[in-house]
């Protein structure tokens, strides 16, 4: 990674993939030239081929490195296979390897020969990769600094995934900079080198938050959860943009690589926090060749 911090935008495909909706978001984000942006992609349903069709647009639209998530919970194993080699295929070089939530429908869970780990899933893309000769790819892995996916297994985890073909680790949501820092303590303590880059949510949508609770099982601070609680939209924005600069400061101020935010496809609270690390000398080199800031 650079010798500075890095910003990466998270989109996914809009429900019913109209994009239109929210394009014009996506490229005021894409103006302030992020890293790059990272698209999702579900474990089931139509998000699937409106992860790809994003993906392309972005491509074409924009010269910011796009990021792929790959699940493989619930898929067969050529099925996730060609879906890497399709990306491949069309230049993406960058990836997010994840086991990914089954589908609500339980019928649906497993499949006989499914890909069982995220572990596996980073060794089929370096398999791709070397089967295709491309000289550089890159596989991001998730890290759990708190939620039920945490626990004392987690930095063996990583150290498997590094050992997989890994090379970074992108974080959940989390709302204690101390969390974050003792993840990377112990996952350097077990043998993690790879950069471990914080997953922040800006913290302005009290009911987001709250249904990200019943999701990832990270609770929601009493504290933030008071200071959110009010009727007028405009301070509760302020406040929710002010903790989440505060967050931010504190990750950095521990040796944060850099920062990923999950923008759920808004683009004021991101490019607020883009603007706040400028601020502070933080500078994307892409950027300042082409704005005057």
């Amino acid at each position: 990674m650079p010798g500075r911090p890095t910003v990466s935008f998270e989109l996914f495909p809009p429900r019913g993939n109209d994009l239109e909706g929210v394009w014009g978001r996506m490229m005021r984000m894409a103006e302030a030239a992020p890293d790059r942006f990272t698209v999702t992609y579900g474990a089931s349903g139509a998000s699937r081929e409106g992860s790809e069709q994003l993906i392309r647009r972005l491509q074409a639209s924009t010269s910011i490195p796009v990021l792929a998530h790959v699940t493989c919970v619930a898929s067969p194993r050529q099925e996730v296979r060609e879906r890497v080699e399709r990306l491949m295929g069309e230049g993406v070089t960058d990836f997010l390897a994840l086991r990914g939530d089954p589908p609500a429908d339980a019928e649906l869970q497993h499949t006989a020969d499914e890909i069982p780990s995220s572990v596996e899933l980073v060794r089929l893309i370096r398999q791709v990769q070397a089967e295709r000769g491309i000289p550089y790819v890159t596989v991001a892995v998730a890290a759990y600094p708190s939620g039920r996916h945490y626990g004392p297994g987690e930095f063996a985890a990583l150290a498997e995934k590094q050992e997989a073909g890994a090379d970074s680790a992108i974080t959940q949501v989390f709302y204690d900079a101390e969390a974050y820092a003792h993840l990377v303590a112990k996952a350097r303590e077990a043998g993690v080198t790879i950069p471990i880059v914080p997953g922040i949510l800006p913290l302005t949508d009290r009911s987001r938050l709250r249904r990200l609770f019943d999701l990832t099982g990270v609770a929601v601070p009493a504290t933030l959860d008071a200071l959110l609680a009010t009727e007028d939209e405009d301070v509760r924005l302020r406040r929710g943009v002010d903790a989440t600069l505060a967050l931010l400061d504190r990750v950095l101020a521990v040796g944060a690589p850099g920062v990923h935010l999950y923008t759920f496809n808004r683009d004021h609270p991101a490019l607020d926090v883009l603007a706040h690390l400028r601020e502070r000398g933080l500078h994307n080199p892409a950027y300042l060749a082409t704005h005057k800031v």
